[in-house]
């Protein structure tokens, strides 16, 4: 006997759609919250590396840091034309970097920049951009002199028209505080004379 369809019976759900649907989202939610705990302990490079090798992705080791957001700003100008030499004292400049470094997630940004006319250049390459780095070049050799660490400053130069000096500017880099250690955990013992 052939049955046809309207001797079936009509099959209804045992759950309604929706139940079925709060159901996946709750499982995601909680899958998502237990893969958050577990990853708790884990270095952020070394999470973005399994999570790229996980898709297949090739690793590229030389990903290069956002620039830090700036908070403050010094310079100085006042640079002859056509000249790297220091304009006059240093001083307040290094004093205020020292002070701009005290937290150590802070970078300085040492930007060179040209006035625009064609006598600002360079005068062996009568290129503006590279007056512009040997004036910041010029301002980051004051510094580091005076005791500012080389790995926090980065060089730029601006070939473009502006004022005849360098922009030294204090950016946030980011968590870059050494973490404290809970003094529990201090192993230091008094030593006796």
């Amino acid at each position: 006997m052939i049955a046809s369809e309207d001797v079936l019976p009509e099959i209804t759900p045992a759950r309604p759609a929706w139940l079925m649907t709060l159901a996946d989202l709750a499982l995601l939610l909680v899958a998502f919250f237990v893969f958050i705990q577990a990853n708790q302990q884990l270095d952020g490079d070394t999470l973005a590396r399994g999570i790229r090798a996980g898709f297949g992705a090739v690793d590229t080791p030389a990903i290069v840091p956002p620039a830090p957001m700036p908070v403050s700003a010094s310079g100085l100008h006042g640079f002859a034309v056509g000249s790297a030499a220091l304009p006059g004292p240093v001083a307040p400049l290094v004093a205020w970097a020292r002070e701009a470094l005290g937290d150590p997630r802070a970078m300085l940004a040492v930007t060179g920049m040209v006035d625009g006319s064609s006598d600002d250049v360079d005068p062996v390459t009568q290129n503006a951009a590279v007056l512009a780095a040997d004036r910041a070049r010029t301002i980051v050799g004051v510094l580091i002199a005076h005791g500012i660490a080389s790995d926090r400053i980065t060089i730029t130069a601006a070939g473009r028209a502006g004022r005849r000096g360098v922009s030294v500017t204090t950016g946030f880099a980011g968590n870059r505080q050494t973490p404290a250690v809970p003094a529990a955990a201090s192993t230091t013992q008094p030593t006796r004379i």
